[in-house]
């Protein structure tokens, strides 16, 4: 997605006028949850119909990792409402369902339509992220749940066409979900920079991502407009960089890690981070990306001077950030729970992983995650 394909939210709302207008739909399909209620946007989309004669139909029956059979019911209602486009307002659950909505919309519904070929259509998405960290409206990428399994969904056609930029929409986040998404788009770029499959594009993107992080953290967490526009963009361009090479360790291992212990996303990932990076550092000769540790290195001094620091204090300064921000590793439950956690990594997501991870050193990061002496 290039810059031109991203509006800036004026105090009225007006780019979206323009936008509206400028594709010439009558019927917009919503998908939203129910904090869209807190938002300034509620009330513009509440009063599009009678000023732009543009019906807008809200989709809110989906639920956080949202099931199949809510975007079957989604696509009903596209159908049913004879939409000709499809805004999604909200964090990763409303953009999954929209963009499923968006790809499955054209197929066909007598059969299952996980197991058909995705058939690309031309179906306007706009996507109004509410927090600051997945970037999915900069991805390829969706998850919904089937008879209780995840499952992955990727196809390039799904990334929105469009993306609004609003800084009023983080105004009411809980501060604690500020912090995790924001975590979570820095993580984001971090293993998007290491990743066996990144490209001179994605490290650029990836880059840039971790300085505007930084560099707007403070203002972020006072709620500063700026800031918060900022961070935002920060979250899409690091969704940009995942886009091209995918997560990494850290976010395979930080998904049975948020389950267990009721831990937002974000917070995990930070936490898996912060014990894989100094592992990372000094484990250079475990190199599995084709590139060689030589390239690995030079990737992790791009990393540090993306964080205005020395390589030997990168480790440290990621761990005082997550510090910082009182994000803290949760107390074992059980001796069990290391178990659980090691054998629930996706190899898949490893293969990404430069430096080779056996089961005995996920083990030992996990103790280091959750303070348990070897």
């Amino acid at each position: 997605m290039t810059e031109k394909h991203m509006m800036y939210a004026s105090g009225d709302y007006s780019e979206l006028d323009s936008y509206f207008t400028g594709l010439g739909v009558k019927h917009v399909l919503l998908v939203c949850d129910g904090a869209i209620q807190y938002l300034k946007l509620d009330q513009y989309f509440s009063a599009l119909e009678k000023r732009l004669g543009i019906r807008v139909i809200r989709f809110t029956d989906f639920q956080p990792n949202p099931l199949y059979e809510s975007v079957i019911n989604g696509i009903r209602c596209f159908h049913e409402n004879h939409c000709e486009m499809i805004a999604a307002v909200g964090g990763g659950s409303a953009m999954d369902v929209a963009k499923c909505i968006k790809l499955y919309s054209n197929m066909d519904n007598a059969q299952k339509y996980l197991k058909q070929e995705i058939v690309p259509n031309d179906v306007p998405l706009l996507a109004v992220p509410t927090t600051a960290g997945t970037g999915s409206e900069a991805t390829r990428y969706a998850v919904i749940y089937y008879n209780g399994e995840k499952q992955s969904v990727a196809d390039e056609s799904c990334i929105p066409s469009a993306v609004l930029i609003d800084p009023s929409v983080l105004k009411t986040l809980p501060l604690y979900q500020k912090k995790a998404t924001m975590m979570d788009a820095l993580c984001h770029a971090i293993e998007s920079y290491w990743s066996v499959n990144s490209t001179d594009e994605s490290m650029e993107y990836s880059k840039y991502a971790i300085q505007l992080i930084l560099s707007n953290m403070q203002g972020y967490l006072d709620n500063d407009d700026e800031a918060n526009a900022n961070m935002l963009r920060a979250a899409n361009i690091a969704g940009r960089a995942i886009n091209i090479t995918q997560t990494t360790a850290g976010h395979a291992m930080c998904y049975k890690l948020t389950s267990l212990y009721g831990i937002a996303h974000g917070h995990a990932a930070a936490l898996c981070d912060a014990a894989l990076i100094p592992y990372m550092i000094t484990h250079c000769e475990q190199c599995i990306d084709p590139r060689g540790a030589e390239h690995l290195e030079k990737v992790f001094v791009g990393i540090a001077e993306a964080f205005n620091c020395d390589l030997n204090a990168l480790a440290e300064q990621f761990k005082t950030i997550v510090g910082s921000l009182n994000l803290s590793s949760p107390e074992l439950r059980a001796p069990t729970d290391i178990h659980i956690l090691k054998t629930s990594v996706n190899p898949v997501r490893l293969k990404n992983h430069p430096i080779k991870l056996t089961v005995e050193v996920i083990e030992s990061l996990y103790k280091q995650i959750l303070n348990v002496g070897e």
